[in-house]
């Protein structure tokens, strides 16, 4: 049974929506930082799909490049919160205003 490409595009756009949102609204650093690793997924679901509506492996190699992208930016991000929490000893986006002069 294979998925037609519209149910897989949608889903990806609902996703990449929910991501959008939480980037916009919320105001942790690690749910903005989750959110934003929620909108790669849904960026690799639809070449995920495209890939396979075409036949082609050129999208699930952009899949494996954007995952290693994510693991990096998952680690440095990572570092950068827990060391914005060391030093401010809070992750409210509202509360750091480390580069105000």
């Amino acid at each position: 049974m294979i998925v037609p490409l519209e149910h897989v595009i949608i889903l990806s756009i609902i996703i990449f929506c929910i991501g959008i949102m939480g980037v916009l609204l919320r105001k942790n650093a690690i749910i903005i930082f989750m959110s934003i690793e929620l909108m790669l997924n849904a960026v690799n679901l639809s070449l995920v799909g495209f890939s396979r509506y075409y036949n082609s492996v050129d999208g699930q190699v952009f899949v494996f490049l954007i995952m290693t992208l994510a693991a990096a930016e998952v680690a440095v991000g990572l570092a950068i919160i827990v060391s914005l929490f060391r030093n401010k000893q809070t992750i409210n986006i509202d509360e750091i205003n480390i580069l105000r002069g």
